[in-house]
């Protein structure tokens, strides 16, 4: 962004100098608010929780960034469900407005109240979802994207001519096949066989290609290929901030 001219050096050091790395199970005892991020695995995402739920204090709102799982089961791995809760940021999430609050079953009015508040500090419009699969952003979404996918592995049109279609048509600001590659495409079949598997539905059946360039490790801009080649991202170089965490940790 800095490159971009969005920000500037001194606000990315400073906000390199507010970020501290620790151990994941360890560390906990200072956190005020846990927003958990990590892949799009249910039995992670529970042994992160059970991790959490035995670190922080007792009045710590335990969030999940998940794109489809259910709150409620999550909400399983902890003795205190009621503190958990959905919070899913678009990506990608410095630019993106949106944040889905999404309540499970046991989670409390004091949760989602801090929840909210949280991201309405932080500049967020906000809308709540009922704890179904997908929620609402992805129910609607990923078949779209998927749809995408079908109609170039049955050859309707290149994956440039169904992103400026899309585009265009539309207005949507990039294309299904870009969006899947900027997102990652193992994230996006993850979703999928949520879905899938949740609803029993054909409709969210994911798209063989799809399977396909999973299989072969084409995922995106991480992996450098998806449904475009990328340049192989360069490791940014460390700011002042952090090289002055480096020599003084």
């Amino acid at each position: 962004m800095v490159d971009k001219g969005k920000i500037s050096a001194p606000d990315r050091d400073a906000t390199l100098a507010r970020i501290r790395a620790s151990d994941l199970y360890g560390d906990f005892e200072s956190v005020d608010f846990a927003i958990e991020a990590t892949t799009e695995d249910f039995q992670i995402k529970r042994e992160v929780f059970r991790a959490l739920d035995q670190g922080c204090r007792a009045g710590v709102v335990l969030a999940t960034n998940t794109s489809s799982i259910s709150i409620t089961a999550i909400a399983s791995a902890v003795t205190r469900p009621g503190r958990v809760i959905g919070m899913h940021f678009m990506n990608p999430p410095p630019l993106m407005k949106l944040v889905e609050i999404i309540r499970g079953l046991a989670t409390s009015d004091e949760t989602y109240a801090t929840t909210r508040g949280l991201a309405e500090r932080l500049g967020k419009a906000t809308v709540v979802s009922r704890d179904v699969p997908g929620f609402i952003v992805n129910r609607i979404l990923m078949p779209m994207l998927n749809e995408a996918c079908f109609a170039l592995y049955e050859g309707i049109g290149s994956a440039q001519d169904i992103d400026v279609a899309i585009g265009l048509g539309l207005r949507h600001p990039m294309g299904p096949l870009t969006l899947m590659d900027l997102i990652g495409l193992d994230t996006v079949l993850a979703i999928l066989e949520v879905l899938h598997e949740q609803f029993g539905d054909p409709k969210y059946r994911p798209c063989p290609l799809l399977r396909q360039y999973v299989a072969a490790g084409w995922l995106g801009r991480k992996t450098g290929r998806g449904f475009y080649q990328y340049p192989a991202p360069q490791p940014a170089a460390p700011s002042p901030a952090a090289n002055e965490r480096i020599a003084n940790p």
